[in-house]
Parts: C-alpha cells; structure tokens; sequence
C-alpha cells in the first residue's frame, strides 16, 4: 500500500504540482489547502509525511504544525519563501523536521521525502545496539520509541529522538553539526550549524532541568555536541 503524504498548501496549482511528482515516485498525495483542513485530514487519514505551507488563510502553517504536534509525531517538512526565515526557526523550534524554499526543485523536495520517510521507518539501525539505552536520568527504549527523563515519559519529535539516539549511543563522543546532520538527515552537512543548533535548543528544552545550563547535552565551543555520562 502506498505511503499517503499531506500536501497543504493554499496554491492550488503548488498542491497539484507537488502531487503529481509524488504520484510518479509512488506515494499517494492527499490535499489540503489551510492549515484547518490539514488537521481535518490527519484525523481521518493515516499519514505518512506532511508537506506544509507556512503562509496560509485561516489557519497558518505553523499553527497548524503547533496542533498537529500534539498528537502526531509524522514528519513535517515546511514549504517556506525566501523571505521567511525567521518562521524557518520558529518552525524547526515548534516541531518541523525540515524545510524547503520556495521555489524548489521537485527532484529536492522528493529526495528530502526519502530521506524522512526512511529515518521514520526505520527499525533502530545496527542489530547490536540494545534496546533500551541508559545515560544517568535518561532512558531511550527503541522499541517503543519512548524516553523517559527522571521516570517521566518526555514526547519528542522524530528528529530530537533520533539526534538524542546518536549521542546515547556515543556516550562522550563529540559530534559536530556537520556529523549530527548527515547522521540524522542523511545527507551532506553543508551549512547545517543553524538547523541542529535549533533542534538541539528544543531537545534540551524537554531534557533537561534547567536548559541553559544542561547536565546531559553539552557543547564545546567551535568543536561540537556531546552526552555527558552522567550517574543515577
């Protein structure tokens, strides 16, 4: 059965473009044209992936993305013009896996489908990693897919998972945003400093006591992001 992927967009001819690409690559679109109603289709509808517009009527896209993470831990990949760069990082902080600008090539917007929808799928990468990862208050069950801080369940986005996974698995080991990227998006890093800047701020957010002066995911400066072991 092909994978349905929500194209919410409030250019109708953006929609139709954008679904026939998809159509050709074997997914199956279904459309929406505001933020309501892309959040009508996820109710009745098992998504896959969203593609969402930021600058729609009624309700914007980054409302939109705001209630869906509520419920939905789909990935989300905003379409963004040029000129919106400061609703890029409210994005990626409020829970969007990535985003592309307008006007993009279709041949990019279907390869960064791929790419979240692999990372999405995926069954927990090599077969010798355990299940259940431990690093002081924190632990990861990839099974479930659920991390708990402290005996409390925290909710985490695919890509705050999937980055909290790398440095749970590399205990001490320091990771440059360049590595964090290709490792998490599996693609090249290029540029990439801002964007897991961000998804790492979030992550922090939910993870630690006091953000700004985390005990788990620490930084050194000019070199990288690395979990600090840290006991009981």
């Amino acid at each position: 059965m092909a994978e349905k992927i929500l194209v919410c967009d409030d250019d109708r001819d953006i929609v139709r473009a954008i679904s026939v690409f998809l159509k050709s690559e074997g997914y199956e679109p279904v459309e929406a044209y505001n933020g309501k109603e892309a959040l009508e289709v996820l109710e009745r509808e098992d998504i896959s992936l969203c593609l969402l517009d930021v600058m729609m009527p009624e309700m914007d896209g980054l409302k939109a993305l705001e209630e869906l993470r509520k419920d939905h831990n789909i990935p989300v990949i905003l379409l963004t013009a040029k000129s919106e760069d400061t609703d890029k990082i409210l994005g990626l902080n409020i829970g969007a896996d990535d985003y592309v600008t307008k006007p993009f090539a279709p041949l990019e917007l279907m390869a960064r489908v791929r790419s979240q929808l692999r990372r999405y799928t995926r069954l927990g990468g090599n077969v010798s990693t355990p299940d259940i990862l431990k690093c002081g208050g924190i632990e990861l069950s990839d099974n479930s897919k659920e991390v708990r801080v402290d005996g409390e369940q925290v909710h985490l986005t695919k890509t705050e998972y999937d980055i909290l996974k790398l440095l749970m698995e590399n205990p001490g080991k320091v990771f440059t945003p360049s590595e964090i990227y290709r490792s998490v998006w599996n693609e090249d890093g290029f540029g990439s400093e801002s964007t897991v800047a961000v998804h790492v701020r979030h992550l922090r957010e939910k993870i630690e006591i006091n953000p700004s002066e985390p005990r788990f995911i620490k930084m050194i400066w000019g070199q990288g992001y690395y979990l600090e072991k840290v006991r009981g």
